[in-house]
């Protein structure tokens, strides 16, 4: 009976330590939207969901630097959304500011210092389309230059297998990180919602994952499944902006 209680009492003092408490919330989900910048729909929605959530924020645009306000006053991450070159779709798409193979390495650079100017408070920055500027090592090279002299962080959205990203980040000391999930790549909410339910079981097996959504024609729709399913989450993983993935990361706020 005695070697029982001692037992029982060990059990007891371990449940309610910080160690224990650290391995209950050591799974950590980040969940980044995509697309702000142009008064989208489902904005102010997303920002008002009950988590910290990564906002990806497109410079140039007429809601750029009231949407960085308004996602930083929320408590949220923001990152810049910087428009690439796809393989394929018409340049005009990307909106102002663009990314493309076609530019020289002066020009390359001119355009992402001047996002970065551009978007209050972002310490990272991903990119919106560039599947064909991402596989370009010239290009990216120069963007992870840009991103490292202002101690930003880059995720690799992985909008295609062949993304050069990973390879340079590790070169040049960038930190970095890869996408695991999109939620909305097909528009419907029967996808999103299935999309959802499947992450939930993914973080069973996973001690961080990413997940992208967006603003937009999807919008709405997402903060719909969000809404239902971030309790959920919230039961295995611990919702977390994306600098908190990235062992030693010191954030620097690039405020106005």
């Amino acid at each position: 009976m005695k070697v029982f209680v001692i037992f029982f009492c060990l059990l007891f003092s371990f449940a309610n330590s910080p160690l224990a408490d650290t391995q209950v919330q050591k799974k950590e989900l980040a969940i980044v939207i995509d697309d702000l910048g142009n008064n989208m729909k489902g904005t102010e929605e997303i920002l008002k969901l009950p988590a910290t959530l990564t906002v990806a924020i497109m410079p140039f645009l007429p809601t750029t630097v009231q949407d960085a306000e308004m996602a930083h006053k929320y408590g949220h991450e923001v990152i810049i959304h910087l428009p690439m070159e796809p393989k394929r779709g018409k340049k005009s798409w990307l909106g102002p500011g663009a990314i493309t193979t076609d530019l020289s390495n002066e020009e390359i650079r001119r355009r992402v210092k001047a996002a970065i100017k551009d978007v209050p408070h972002a310490v990272g920055m991903n990119h919106h389309m560039g599947s064909k500027a991402t596989e370009d090592e010239r290009v990216m090279r120069i963007v992870l230059e840009v991103c490292r002299e202002n101690g930003l962080y880059y995720l690799d959205s992985k909008t295609t297998g062949k993304s050069v990203i990973k390879k340079l980040a590790e070169e040049m000391n960038v930190p970095y990180l890869e996408n695991n999930f999109f939620f909305d790549h097909v528009y419907t909410t029967q996808h999103i919602t299935k999309q959802a339910s499947i992450l939930s079981k993914k973080l069973v097996d996973h001690e961080q994952f990413i997940a992208i959504g967006h603003v937009g024609v999807t919008g709405i729709k997402v903060v719909n499944v969000l809404k239902q399913y971030i309790p959920v989450y919230k039961t295995n993983a611990k919702i977390v902006p994306l600098s908190e993935l990235i062992p030693g990361f010191e954030l620097i706020d690039k405020g106005p």
